[in-house]
């Protein structure tokens, strides 16, 4: 598993928590105030096999409402566990344990499912060129956190948002009257950004390769046109695959030789991990 991800600043994480905690605690969690406010320990099981992703929002959630909260973790952020694994133990107070539970869970949940399906595409493409993108297709108001768990998980990030990258799509080239002056118009405008264009045609593809740009993403084609494209370009722009992609068809789709394959699903299907928290020492 690659360990090039840093997670977003800790202003973010802290942000994305606040606003966590704020809609699950509202006036006050009327539950836990019926606990002891004694000092009291936990420890947080995995339930299923995994890759776990989302320690940062984590440990923001429970240091939110105690400060002097000890976590303890026996696992690397990234790390692959089996289910059974007992990922952390916790030292602090009762109620405020029992009042981060879920919001922290959610969290980490999340983002390990996301890295953990993440982990599995880029196990089905290992030995070819193919890199494994998401794409904005994330929960609003967590999408740093999500492109972060794809990194985890061995992914690789497409573009943030709308501001970072240029990405001509059918409605654009429609609009301009054609791909090439679409491109032109985007180079005059954002001449500094990279340029993505989407191409429906092997004409387009050679249109886009004569003027020049950053990736050619090929969208739908099938397997046939797929490897003319890869032929055609013979590796002068990077072609990238999006739409219709599966776990169980990603393999042949990176062994045509394409170079990027973008997957919504990554970031939109999101299966959580089986977590819990429970109070107590830890059994092993």
């Amino acid at each position: 598993m690659s360990r090039d991800f840093a997670p977003p600043p800790r202003a973010t994480i802290e942000a994305d928590v606040a606003r966590a905690l704020t809609e699950d605690l509202g006036s006050g969690d009327v539950t836990a105030a019926l606990l002891p406010d004694i000092a009291d320990s936990a420890y947080l099981l995995c339930k299923q096999d995994a890759v776990i992703a989302g320690r940062p929002w984590f440990d923001a959630c429970h240091r939110a409402l105690d400060p002097q909260v000890r976590i303890d973790w026996r696992i690397a952020e990234g790390e692959r566990v089996a289910s059974g694994t007992v990922l952390a133990t916790l030292q602090g107070r009762a109620r405020s344990l029992v009042s981060a539970e879920r919001t922290s869970l959610n969290f980490l949940q999340t983002l390990s499912g996301t890295a953990t399906l993440t982990a599995a595409y880029v196990d089905a493409v290992r030995g070819t060129r193919a890199r494994i993108l998401d794409t904005r297709k994330t929960i609003p108001g967590l999408r740093l956190a999500q492109k972060y768990a794809v990194r985890v998980g061995g992914g690789v990030n497409h573009r943030i948002g709308l501001y970072d990258a240029v990405m001509l799509k059918e409605n654009h080239v429609r609009a301009a009257g054609s791909l090439t002056a679409a491109i032109q118009a985007a180079r005059a405008l954002r001449p500094s950004l990279p340029l993505i264009v989407e191409v429906e045609t092997l004409a387009q593809l050679d249109e886009a390769l004569q003027e020049g740009c950053t990736r050619i993403l090929v969208d739908d084609f099938d397997a046939a046109t797929r490897r003319q494209a890869v032929a055609i370009a013979a590796g002068r722009i990077p072609l990238e695959v999006s739409g219709g992609v599966d776990l169980a068809g990603v393999r042949a789709i990176a062994e045509d030789g394409v170079d990027c394959i973008s997957i919504g699903a990554l970031t939109k299907h999101v299966q959580a991990i089986d977590l819990s928290l429970k109070l107590g020492p830890s059994p092993a």
